[in-house]
């Protein structure tokens, strides 16, 4: 009888056991992380239409850009907020441009870099004149926020009747309001042309934009070639700025790609 209830006790033992076990190896893998940098004037909404088709792969992170004109602030900031060793960076606009900036001063923080619609360039002299007339402007007269017409030079024409495209777009804008307008546009006067030390960096770089982009730095894009490898350089027939809201299903495969790239 004694033999039979410690048969029964190693059994019970076992099948607990094998239940913990089976429970361990049923368990989904940790999902790899993406931080996510927005652009000028845009917040996690700008990832909205997106997430949908990279949630179940990935971890998808949002970070607003620091409140700061300053990139040296804005990049240390980013240094105490980003917690792993290395970090799979993906940034839009003006994010793209501050994730090049991070990149180039914390090199060994980064395993990956994706540059959205943005580059590491400077601001040429006359946009920078454009958008102090547009503060000052802005100053004189109030916020106003991005009228429809607006909205309409920024989106793909195949999407102008796109109301809740339209919709994300001006409230974006106008939930961030004047004071985060007036220093994200005095922090694109301080961009510096940090090409070159990308380039020498030893990491992935993705670039991805539109052909037609008018928002974009075209010339600035021609410091990369095919001569470096660790450089993939990407686009889309079109003038969409607002990738990540016009085009998510494209944008979620170069993003696929990007973390299959290696150098």
């Amino acid at each position: 009888m004694c033999n039979l209830k410690n048969i029964f006790k190693k059994n019970i033992k076992f099948t607990v056991l094998s239940l913990i076990l089976h429970g361990f190896c049923k368990t989904s893998p940790m999902k790899e992380k993406i931080y996510l940098l927005p652009g000028l004037m845009t917040d996690e909404r700008l990832w909205s239409r997106l997430v949908p088709f990279l949630e179940e792969k990935y971890e998808l992170v949002h970070i607003s850009l620091p409140l700061t004109d300053n990139f040296d602030e804005a990049s240390n900031k980013l240094e105490k907020i980003f917690k792993e060793e290395q970090i799979n960076l993906l940034g839009f606009s003006l994010g793209a441009y501050l994730a090049c900036y991070f990149t180039v001063n914390n090199p060994s923080r980064v395993k990956r870099l994706f540059l959205l619609a943005g580059t590491p360039g400077a601001m040429n002299k006359d946009e920078i004149e454009k958008r102090k007339q547009t503060l000052l402007h802005m100053n004189n007269f109030g916020f106003k926020g991005l009228s429809h017409k607006k909205v309409l030079t920024l989106i793909e024409e195949v999407n102008h009747n796109d109301e809740e495209l339209i919709d994300i777009v001006k409230n974006m804008f106008s939930d961030l309001g004047s004071e985060v307008y007036t220093v994200q546009m005095k922090s694109t006067f301080n961009r510096k042309d940090i090409s070159e030390k990308l380039i020498s960096l030893d990491l992935p770089i993705y670039f991805y934009y539109s052909t037609e982009d008018r928002l974009l730095s075209h010339r600035v894009l021609k410091n990369f070639t095919k001569e470096h490898n660790h450089i993939s350089i990407n686009s889309r027939v079109g003038t969409s700025h607002m990738v990540s809201l016009e085009s998510p299903s494209e944008l979620a495969e170069q993003i696929e790609n990007w973390m299959r790239f290696s150098i």
